[in-house]
């Protein structure tokens, strides 16, 4: 099914809510909807809300947990047309993020491609550090989780966080482009 036979008839104008502040995720999900819904107008504004799990999540499960409280803690927030969560962690050696795209009761959910983070990395990340901080420290950037990411940097920057995040974000919104496959959520 075309991402057309989603939209509604006279629909023009999407407000989309991001759970965060980060210009990468707010970057990752304009880019998105305007990829995936050419026609429709989406004004995309993120807010700043608490993911209730530990600044690094550590499993993939405590990193579903933290983008499921975002979405929830956003919806009591804000309205909006379509709520929109995106949560970085780890798991094992690998670090990765959960799309989760809520509209009008159905969820759409991807998790990203995974990276493996070097050794140093995965000892400082144990120890209670961010992975952001860590990657600038191993090299020698600032505030690297607002730009590229550890994905940058690792790849020698072809590819960044946006663009790995544009890109399961699209796989998040397939309940939308198919929405006769997909029940609502309770």
């Amino acid at each position: 099914m075309s991402p057309q036979l989603f939209t509604e008839p006279g629909v023009q104008y999407w407000t989309i809510a991001v759970a965060s502040a980060n210009p990468a995720k707010i970057k990752a999900v304009q880019h998105c909807f305007t990829e995936v819904f050419p026609d429709i107008h989406c004004e995309v504004q993120g807010y700043a809300v608490p993911s209730g799990v530990a600044a690094q999540p550590m499993s993939s499960e405590e990193t579903l947990l933290g983008a499921q409280n975002r979405i929830n803690t956003l919806k009591q927030q804000v309205q909006a047309d379509f709520y929109v969560s995106i949560e970085a962690g780890l798991d094992g050696e690998f670090t990765f993020a959960w799309m989760l795209i809520e509209h009008r009761g159905v969820l759409g959910k991807a998790r990203s491609a995974s990276l493996m983070l070097p050794p140093a990395a995965l000892q400082q990340l144990q120890q209670g550090q961010e992975l952001g901080d860590v990657m600038d420290a191993l090299f020698g950037t600032d505030n690297i989780k607002q730009a590229g990411g550890a994905i940058a940097l690792l790849t020698g920057h072809r590819l960044s966080r946006s663009s790995v995040y544009q890109q399961a974000l699209i796989l998040a919104l397939i309940p939308f482009l198919q929405p006769g496959l997909y029940p609502k959520a309770p």
